[in-house]
């Protein structure tokens, strides 16, 4: 499937470590723990490189080191991170049900005014074994993702209606004259959804403007696509799809291997052991096709899933040379993802590499198609 007629210019994002960063992850104790003068380095560094976004994730406990070690707390960091740029945007993950959604949808309308509109968000419904009950809640699947469809359509309510009083009667959400003035900056934050279950898909064809896909082989993503545009369709809408992915470049393919070895060389027992407790039982599709075992962790010619054995969510990276790691991003843009959010270990340091040894070669490949 290849879709190049008419596509816009191909975005290129940066993620903000929250768990901490490194040369090595999987450590008990990161080599750069998460403070705010590391990630705002991060975030400074993905600005001046002109990348176009900055996902920051959301997490109740460590999931690269670790569990018990410092974590950002992603709105109170992210909130900090807006005021110290200028131009780059924030896709923000938030979990529906831990804030109210009248007081959330005042909260991200506040960030979006001080930032100049440049807030969007990630809603993330599910979450990995037992994260949820750290803090409290038991509830299933079907729950979070019937709760998460409430909590975008009320959000959405509060901010076409400013400042006017909004009623919202769901079954998990209700408003009852709720009130959020100022309303966020223009049309406000776009809704980012990902996931593989049919539940995920669903809600992404109804409601997000970005349906984001964690990496795995083409074949598996063009299914992904395939099946989120039925349901992009069938809501009589037009999919917009991302791609989550981590990088590891060097000059040549032998040095990206090596580097991916050395990622992983002082991983810890107990680290290991805390992912796969995680990993175990989970619901969640996405998770569970990115721990798959294989042989030296190598799910194609340049896909290595060697970071799920010590980190939650995304674990696969494109490995090779600068031609090499444009060429397969190339693929999966021919597969219609117009958006990618990259990430690399340290990531100040990658983030600089990626933006002059790739993305040039990744842009002039997608452009001559375009």
């Amino acid at each position: 499937m290849t879709l190049s007629n008419n596509r816009p210019e191909p975005r290129f994002s940066w993620f903000v470590p929250i768990d901490g960063d490194g040369e090595h992850i999987g450590t008990l104790k990161a080599e750069r723990p998460p403070t705010f003068e590391y990630l705002k380095q991060v975030v400074q560094t993905a600005e001046d490189e002109g990348y176009y976004s900055l996902l920051i994730p959301t997490r109740f406990a460590n999931g690269l080191f670790e569990e018990r070690e410092p974590l950002a707390e992603t709105w109170t960091t992210v909130t900090a991170l807006a005021a110290v740029t200028k131009r780059i945007r924030f896709l923000v993950a938030v979990r529906p049900g831990f804030i109210s959604t009248g007081l959330f949808a005042q909260m991200a309308a506040a960030l979006d005014n001080i930032s100049e509109g440049r807030i969007d968000l990630n809603v993330v419904p599910g979450g990995i074994q037992g994260d949820f009950e750290r803090m409290g809640e038991v509830s299933d699947h079907a729950h979070r993702y019937a709760r998460a469809e409430e909590f975008i359509e009320a959000c959405r309510k509060l901010w076409a209606g400013s400042p006017e009083p909004v009623d919202y009667q769901g079954e998990h959400i209700r408003l009852n004259g709720a009130i959020c003035s100022p309303g966020p900056v223009g049309d406000g934050p776009k809704f980012y959804l990902g996931g593989a279950s049919d539940a995920a898909l669903g809600l992404a064809g109804r409601q997000s403007d970005t349906y984001l896909a964690w990496i795995m082989p083409l074949e598996g993503i063009e299914t992904h696509i395939r099946r989120a545009n039925e349901q992009f369709q069938a809501a009589g809408r037009q999919g917009v799809h991302g791609l989550r992915t981590h990088i590891i470049v060097r000059n040549t393919e032998s040095q990206a291997w090596d580097a991916a070895g050395d990622l992983l060389s002082r991983a810890e027992t107990v680290v290991k052991g805390q992912r796969q407790a995680v990993f175990a039982g989970t619901a969640m599709v996405g998770q569970r096709a990115q721990a798959q075992v294989v042989e030296e962790h190598r799910v194609g010619a340049h896909l290595w899933n060697g970071i799920s054995t010590v980190r939650v969510n995304c674990g696969t990276a494109i490995v090779g040379s600068p031609q090499q790691v444009a060429e397969e991003l190339l693929g999966y843009w021919r597969l219609g993802i117009d958006e990618f959010i990259l990430s690399g270990y340290p990531h100040v340091e990658e983030c600089s590499r990626v933006a002059s040894d790739v993305l040039p070669i990744a842009k002039e490949l997608m452009n001559a198609e375009r």
